[in-house]
């Protein structure tokens, strides 16, 4: 049998390990990007690395996220991120030049090349033949000191397009019916690749689409082949010398096949509070809306917004809704000016915001109380919009402009002819907002520049030899990053300030966690977490892993992980148990005093369970699935301190 395109990229990077699915490999990263909310922290760990320069072949500091300056601590933050990025060779994208994926799949993207980024819709290069990946923000530091990333080679799962799609449907869509079909955490340990005639019908930034939405189905990344589409997509942005024929084999392999009719699937939506919730739009249609936002890094292209405005050459916005649009970039924005659909937008009654993440990320945004927001992003968890409770329905730009003007939840289909839309050969490009690195020599004297807000990281100590300690918290099936360390405008800026942020642990399952965990730290006892399945699924953010550590926390002891929260436990030194009988799960309660006697010596003899017992009930067993490597960096109690260890 072929090979298929993952397999290629990968061997063609592979540093260590064996490519059998479920062993831990190890590939280089050619590139590497962060957005704000990650990236003040990741540069705060690549300083304490101690290297002189990025040693990627292309880096890139987005700001994107903590965009609204409502006092000095996004701005502080911006400012040490542009220093930064002066002093080591890295690109710089200031605020207003738009999303992070957005700008990186118009001017960085390369087929073939690896790309790891502080956040989970990294893969959304993939729609530009990229094999591009979400990890946490220490990862991304070591691969910008030239270490190789470690992940388990993934499942490839073939997802065999074919067909076209009709009339209103569109590449949310595509990416709706799979998670309609694969849920939350079905494309765990996997990488879902897009083959078949069915791929030749779509461009780039709606395989962009798809592949960013591959993140919500927990795969480890989605890719697409880089083709004639791909080509016309670089020629656009002037790139055409990065252009690289990728395919798989005529006989390539697949670990599962998937087939998709492009021409049976119609309109859909993601109802609250999950974004495998879906059902048909005409399900849904007739609920009143009172808030529509296109945005976010899944759907607010160039050819996104131009259906937006061809919409609105012949209807009005809805008197009872806001309609609003965040364009995923300035060269977005500039294209719809220079192809005379800006005014379309504004005459047609819609409020447009700045490019960037904005409500995406809870930053502003949030719809009125009891009602219904339909949204491009790629979330709907409860309480992400900043409104709580909220129902989030998420949507295609079809969907979403047809609900707008009608001010109620519409299958576009209802709205007729569906108008033509043809992107242009070349784009109007503007790289004003994106500053390059400075020539070596130039960056050694730059001086970082650092607001009262950035505080260093502080020193996390091994692991003992007996862990011994309280669960705190006991939660059900698919926590989120957001659960465990919310987002929002209030928390968002202390991303570089370790002890204010942890004060937000948890606040809403248990508002008093933090001052709790902290007392127990004091008297010397670990903090345990009991979950369910799929535990930490979301966003990237390691902070869900840097601020419970702050607070005391040892081990969390769950049915199943996300794969990019387990990889930050494991870098901070959390201990990431499983249950071996899920029953067990059922025997826990909160207060819970336990111990694992003996714990550290079971580590370095690689025992792969550990006893966990109580006073007052039967001990139970939970399972240890450590690689050599991941088992060095729990003993060392983080990767950090493993780093200096061994460079000693």
């Amino acid at each position: 049998m072929g090979k298929n395109l993952t397999s290629k990229i990968i061997e063609l990077h592979l540093v260590s390990g064996k490519m059998i699915p479920g062993e831990e490999i190890a590939i280089k990263i050619d590139q590497t990007l962060t957005q704000d909310a990650t990236g003040t922290m990741v540069y705060l760990e690549f300083e304490a690395i101690g290297i002189k320069r990025v040693k990627t072949e292309l880096s890139v500091s987005y700001v994107d996220h903590n965009i609204l300056q409502t006092d000095f601590k996004n701005a502080d933050d911006h400012r040490y991120l542009q220093s930064v990025a002066k002093k080591y060779g890295i690109w710089f994208s200031k605020p207003g030049n738009g999303i992070c994926h957005q700008v990186h799949l118009e001017r960085f993207a390369v087929p073939g090349k690896t790309l790891l980024g502080s956040d989970s819709h990294t893969p959304t290069a993939g729609g530009c033949g990229m094999l591009a990946i979400g990890a946490g923000g220490l990862d991304v530091a070591m691969a910008m000191a030239g270490n190789p990333f470690y992940l388990k080679m993934p499942k490839v799962v073939g997802i065999y397009l074919y067909g076209k799609l009709n009339p209103w449907v569109s590449a949310r869509d595509i990416a709706l019916y799979l998670l309609s079909k694969l849920t939350v955490k079905g494309g765990l340990g996997k990488v879902l690749e897009y083959f078949g005639p069915g791929v030749k019908e779509l461009s780039v930034p709606e395989r962009a689409t798809i592949c960013n939405l591959g993140t919500e189905m927990g795969a480890t990344t989605s890719l697409f082949p880089s083709d004639e589409n791909t080509l016309t997509w670089l020629k656009a942005q002037g790139r055409e010398k990065d252009f690289v024929k990728l395919q798989p084999d005529e006989n390539a392999s697949y670990d599962e096949v998937i087939e998709v009719d492009l021409s049976q699937l119609e309109p859909l939506c993601a109802c609250p509070s999950s974004p495998d919730k879906v059902k048909r739009v005409v399900e849904e249609a007739g609920k009143p809306v009172s808030q529509v936002i296109i945005g976010s890094c899944a759907n607010s292209s160039l050819k996104d917004l131009l259906l937006v405005a061809k919409v609105l050459e012949k209807y009005r916005v809805h008197p009872e809704v806001s309609f609003e649009v965040n364009p995923g970039s300035l060269q977005v924005l500039e294209n719809l000016v220079a192809l005379s659909a800006f005014q379309n937008l504004l005459k047609g009654g819609t409020r447009v915001h700045q490019c960037g993440c904005l409500g995406c990320i809870g930053m502003g945004q949030a719809p009125p109380t009891q009602s219904i927001s339909l949204r491009t992003f790629t979330r709907n968890f409860p309480g992400r919009s900043g409104t709580n409770p909220d129902f989030v329905y998420l949507v295609s730009p079809e969907t979403a402009v047809a609900s707008a003007v009608k001010g109620v939840i519409t299958d576009p289909r209802e709205l007729g002819e569906y108008p033509q839309i043809k992107l242009p050969e070349k784009f109007v490009i503007n790289d004003s907002l994106l500053i390059p690195p400075l020539p070596e020599e130039e960056a050694q004297k730059v001086e970082i520049l650092r607001g009262p807000n950035i505080v260093p990281l502080p020193y996390f100590d091994p692991i003992p030899q007996d862990l011994e300690g309280i669960f705190l918290l006991k939660v059900g099936d698919h926590i989120t990053t957001d659960h465990i360390m919310p987002a929002g405008a209030e928390i968002l800026p202390l991303r570089s300030n370790l002890p204010a942020i942890s004060k937000y642990v948890y606040r809403n399952l248990d508002p008093e966690f933090s001052e709790k965990a902290l007392k127990l730290k004091e008297k010397g006892l670990a903090v345990g977490i009991i979950g369910g399945e799929n535990y930490g699924q979301g966003s990237s953010r390691e902070h869900a892993a840097l601020a419970p550590r702050f607070l005391g926390v040892r081990v969390k002891l769950v049915k199943s992980f996300a794969r990019i929260h387990r990889s930050n436990l494991i870098n901070f030194g959390i201990l990431p148990l499983i249950f071996e009988n899920k029953e067990d799960y059922n025997k826990i309660e909160v207060g819970d005093r336990f111990l694992i006697k003996n714990l550290r010596k079971a580590l370095e003899n690689g025992s792969k369970r550990v006893e966990i017992s109580f006073k007052n009930k039967n001990s139970i067993w939970a399972l240890v699935d450590l690689t050599e490597r991941e088992k060095a960096c729990i003993l060392a109690g983080s990767l950090l301190n493993l780093v200096k260890e061994k460079s000693l």
